[in-house]
């Protein structure tokens, strides 16, 4: 049921790419800079497996709206099935703004980008699909050009989880470092590596390892990542596809 939830999101980003090729003026696409923002859309199969609960998977669907070259509103939609409770729906809803502040600043300095992070939780707690909590930061990314492949988006951000309703909870406040780093190894094939730590009440060790392949050059590429997190013994694998437009 969930490979073929995967496949139809797949068919319908192809359709609506294919669709509005001909009506977007043409692009260039650089995706391995992450302060280059555009219109696009990305359909994962995602798998969690978690060592101290049941595990978790289905699809994540990641839809980026850019307003402009400087603006970006993201809306991140997953759809999980947990194999303990049996349970299948919509899990923590995300939301992200990001702008542009500045461009190249100097040669290498290309980018100073705000932004604003939400987490809604629209996933049931009870049924495993979601954490309970509102997740609320705010912060900034640079972007830093090391070589011709290779560029550094160091951000640091401030965050806030609100008091869980359906367990015992404080609310917290902390912040959020990144490490970012692209390694671009072509035109068209690129590597994220981003080291996280989140430091709340406890200090929360994470990471994120992306390879991805532009299969049509502006248009559509595929991406197989890792998502360890470290502190809570979770691993997560995603693989997926992605349209511009």
């Amino acid at each position: 049921m969930y490979c073929k939830l995967v496949l139809l999101s797949l068919v319908l980003v192809l359709f609506i790419q294919n669709g509005m090729a001909q009506e977007s003026e043409e692009q260039t696409v650089d995706a391995s800079k992450p302060t280059n923002l555009y219109t696009q859309v990305n359909v994962a199969f995602e798998y969690q497996s978690h060592k101290n609960s049941s595990n978790v998977y289905g699809t994540r669907i990641n839809i980026q709206y850019a307003f402009d070259p400087d603006n970006l509103l993201l809306l991140e939609v997953p759809v999980l099935y947990n194999e303990g409770t049996e349970n299948f729906g919509i899990s923590d809803i995300r939301v992200r703004y990001f702008h542009a502040l500045k461009r190249n600043i100097t040669e290498r300095l290309i980018a100073i980008a705000p932004y604003a992070d939400f987490t809604i939780p629209s996933g049931s707690f009870l049924k495993g699909l979601g954490g309970n909590v509102w997740s609320l930061s705010g912060g900034v990314v640079a972007g830093y050009v090391v070589s011709p492949r290779i560029a550094m988006f160091p951000g640091l951000g401030y965050v806030h989880v609100t008091e869980p309703s359906d367990y015992p909870g404080k609310a917290q406040n902390g912040i959020n470092i990144q490490t970012n780093m692209s390694i671009s190894f072509s035109q068209q094939a690129f590597l994220f590596i981003n080291p996280i730590v989140t430091v709340l009440s406890d200090t929360i060790w994470s990471a994120e390892l992306n390879f991805n392949y532009m299969i049509k050059p502006n248009k559509f590429k595929v991406n197989a990542g890792y998502f360890p997190n470290f502190t809570a013994d979770i691993n997560t694998f995603r693989f997926g596809a992605t349209a511009y437009f």
